[in-house]
């Protein structure tokens, strides 16, 4: 079937629009202003507009693929569902005991989130699965019924998580229960554990279905809507949903897990940095995403974004890993900064300045916007800077009002500290931009990746003004702006095959394991894979099947990821491919300890979509000369303060041309600031490529507010195992 394929991503602030043709080549970008109160009517109201101006009929589109942050939001904002929950006698305080561990030891005021699911609404049955799979005591169904009636008409839950020990290992007792509730509750939307996430450690599996059954009703709804909303302007293709972990998902997959949508549109991102990275012959890349509300950085280790099966959302402190509730689901590897175009910046209790985590989103925004906003945020100081064109913010279509972004930086941060306008102004800038090296720093360093060397991908409507002093002070040499950087995440979910992703917890040892019984198990999991693929109407020949492995050695508390190379991969080769994983992670193997595998690991997926890193703006590109358009004054502290700065139109630049710092490359959807002695090329995909100046250091950047650290903070920093023997689900 031909037609075009149409890719829409929301944010926090804009909805971004990517519209490919069928050979994937020519693209027609569009943004909008998110509609919070009801996001799809931006999805609705972009779509046509988009298609209008085009000039192209809505029968011309074949696919849409949607990626949104909904879930992630709902579990922040805690706009779900009333949630109940059944879970084995004896084990109703897991998710209030959490792990039993602190996030930080020595501080005395440490919070976490509350549970999704409050212990009010908590339902204990009386029942019992051994960890080896062995039922010794099976569920009362019918007090397990009058509990739920209860939960009904006293709580009023519209969702119900069911959530037994040891229901990865045998998940019949669960399956007992679904069936009762279906049947006698038909109304409730209903989750089980050992559907959502059939692994082992009891705490992350509970609240990982805890997430699931609070987000189900409010996302099902929401695409309901969307489904709704084509079908009345005549669309007859097919919907996706981008997931989490780089691949799409049927909408009846996505309705029955939403926790697989989490962080959807940022890891559509990610996986467009890592397209490319390939087509550069960049395989370590860091991929810097910043939009209107937050800012996201991704991992690309050899060609391919990294990936994990663990999340938190709802941090009580940003950085600190444990402070959230935990998610179990693929998922692209990312780290998330409160820091975007719409942050809100204010002087915090130290005298410094403070930039995020709150918003002012889409409604009312930034001053700027004139939609009655007040407070000082990072694009007004961006617009009094110089660095945005208030006369061509999205191509002229919305104009920025630079008086308030004046007043209310002159009234909210530069007053209260004693700073000029120009100062306020970059202090603002500068710490958004130490704020994303800072998280990149711990990401990186957490999971042993060397930046040094690497490149960066920027993108996002705000992403390309900060990524040169973001990437100096990395130490990041180079720096790559995408055509269309600032709608890349919807140009991702057009790159995004359809794929699932399941992982089984079993342990074994390897020693006990044969050829035939590895084959099964692996087996067993390729199955629950594919049937996704399968029900969409793909054939097997055209699925392509990866297999992993977490492993550890006996006595280990927590464990590695091990991928097999090739299907037909046996027994026989695991030592040998887990002792050289382990060395590339700890330099060396020494422990001469039985391994162990505990969770097996399949991803179907269908044939990339055969969106590359070769397209153009459809109607923008003339190549004309790489003459600059004008000049405006902007401010670059490393040249003492204002300077007239030539303005170039991206679309006018053609491969080869070379364009020197200081400058502003204008697009319709972002703007580059190249900083003072670094150059920039434009290659032959389009790709603007900044070669930073080697001169300008880090510890230069940190100072150039002035001499009052005030403008940007001192030193750049601000800010269930059980006891019962047979209880083996927390792990070794």
């Amino acid at each position: 079937m031909n037609g075009y394929r149409l890719g829409v991503d929301i944010g926090g602030t804009f909805t971004d629009f990517a519209l490919f043709d069928e050979e994937g080549r020519s693209l027609h970008i569009h943004k909008c202003l998110t509609t919070p109160e009801d996001p799809s009517r931006a999805v609705i109201e972009g779509a046509v507009a988009l298609l209008e101006r085009e000039s192209m009929n809505i029968d011309d589109l074949r696919e849409v693929v949607h990626g949104t942050t909904l879930v992630t939001n709902a579990v922040i904002e805690r706009k779900g569902a009333r949630t109940g929950m059944l879970i084995t006698e004896g084990f109703r305080d897991i998710p209030d005991m959490r792990e039993e561990k602190r996030y930080d030891v020595f501080d005395l005021r440490i919070t976490f989130p509350e549970p999704i699911v409050p212990r009010a609404r908590r339902r204990e049955v009386s029942e019992r699965m051994r960890f080896d799979g062995t039922a010794e005591r099976s569920p009362d169904l019918e007090a397990a019924r009058v509990a739920v009636q209860e939960m009904v008409r006293e709580e009023g839950i519209e969702a119900l998580a069911i959530c037994l020990l040891h229901a990865y290992s045998n998940p019949a007792h669960e399956e007992a229960l679904r069936r009762m509730v279906e049947a006698s509750f038909p109304e409730l939307f209903v989750s089980s554990s050992a559907e959502v996430f059939p692994g082992w450690r009891e705490f992350e599996r509970f609240t990982t279905t805890c997430i699931n059954a609070y987000a189900g009703p409010m996302f099902g709804r929401y695409l309901e809507r969307i489904e709704h909303g084509l079908a009345a302007l005549g669309f007859r293709g097919r919907l996706y949903v981008m997931s989490a972990s780089g691949g799409t998902l049927t909408p009846p997959l996505a309705r029955r897990l939403p926790v697989r949508v989490i962080e959807s549109g940022p890891a559509a991102g990610a996986r467009m940095s890592a397209v490319h990275g390939r087509a550069l012959d960049l395989p370590n890349l860091l991929s810097f995403d910043m939009g209107g509300t937050t800012a996201k950085g991704a991992l690309v280790r050899e060609g391919a974004a990294m990936k994990v099966y663990a999340l938190e959302v709802a941090r009580t402190h940003e950085f600190k890993a444990g402070s959230g509730l935990p998610v179990r689901t693929p998922v692209i590897d990312m780290i998330e900064i409160g820091a975007g175009g719409g942050s809100i910046a204010e002087p915090d209790a130290r005298g410094t300045i403070r930039v995020g985590p709150k918003s002012a989103g889409a409604s009312p925004g930034p001053a700027c916007y004139g939609q009655g906003g007040t407070q000082a945020t990072l694009s007004d100081a961006n617009l009094v800077l110089g660095y945005l064109d208030p006369d061509y913010f999205l191509g002229g279509d919305m104009r920025l009002d630079r008086s308030r972004a004046e007043e209310a930086i002159a009234e909210r941060v530069a007053k209260p500290l004693g700073l000029g306008l120009e100062r306020a102004a970059f202090g603002i800038h500068d710490m958004a931009s130490e704020d994303v090296a800072r998280a990149f720093r711990i990401h990186a360093s957490e999971r042993g990746f060397d930046y040094r060397a690497s490149s960066m991908v920027a993108f996002g409507g705000s992403g390309p003004v900060h990524a040169t002093r973001v990437a100096r002070k990395l130490g990041i040499p180079r720096v790559i702006f995408p055509v269309a950087a600032g709608v890349m995440s919807a140009i991702g979910l057009l790159a995004s095959p359809l794929a699932f992703e399941v992982a089984l917890t079993r342990e074994r040892f390897v020693d006990d394991l044969d050829d035939a019984q590895f084959a099964a198990t692996f087996a067993e999991v390729e199955r629950d894979a594919k049937a996704p693929l399968l029900a969409a109407g793909l054939h097997p020949s055209g699925i392509t099947v990866v297999r992993r492995l977490d492993m550890h050695y006996h006595g280990q508390g927590h464990e590695i990821e091990v991928a097999l190379p090739e299907p037909a991969f046996g027994v026989d080769g695991l030592a040998h491919l887990f002792r050289r994983r382990y060395e590339d992670l700890y330099a060396f193997a020494p422990l001469d300890a039985p391994l162990v595998v505990n969770t097996w690991k399949v991803e179907a997926r269908a044939p990339d979509p055969g969106i590359g890193a070769h397209y153009s703006v459809g109607g923008r590109w003339s190549g004309a000369a790489a003459a600059p358009k004008g000049a405006r004054r902007a401010w670059f502290p490393d040249l003492g303060g204002w300077v007239a700065t030539p303005v170039y139109d991206r679309y006018a630049l053609a491969a080869g041309n070379a364009v020197a710092g200081p400058a502003l490359i204008e697009e319709r959807e972002s703007t580059v600031v190249v900083g003072p002695g670094d150059r920039v090329e434009v290659d032959s995909n389009g790709n603007l490529v900044a070669d930073l100046e080697a001169g300008v250091h880090p510890a230069r950047d940190a100072d150039c507010a002035g001499d009052d650290r005030r403008s940007s903070g001192p030193g750049g920093d601000r800010a269930g195992d059980s006891s019962h023997e047979d209880i083996r689900e927390g792990g070794p």
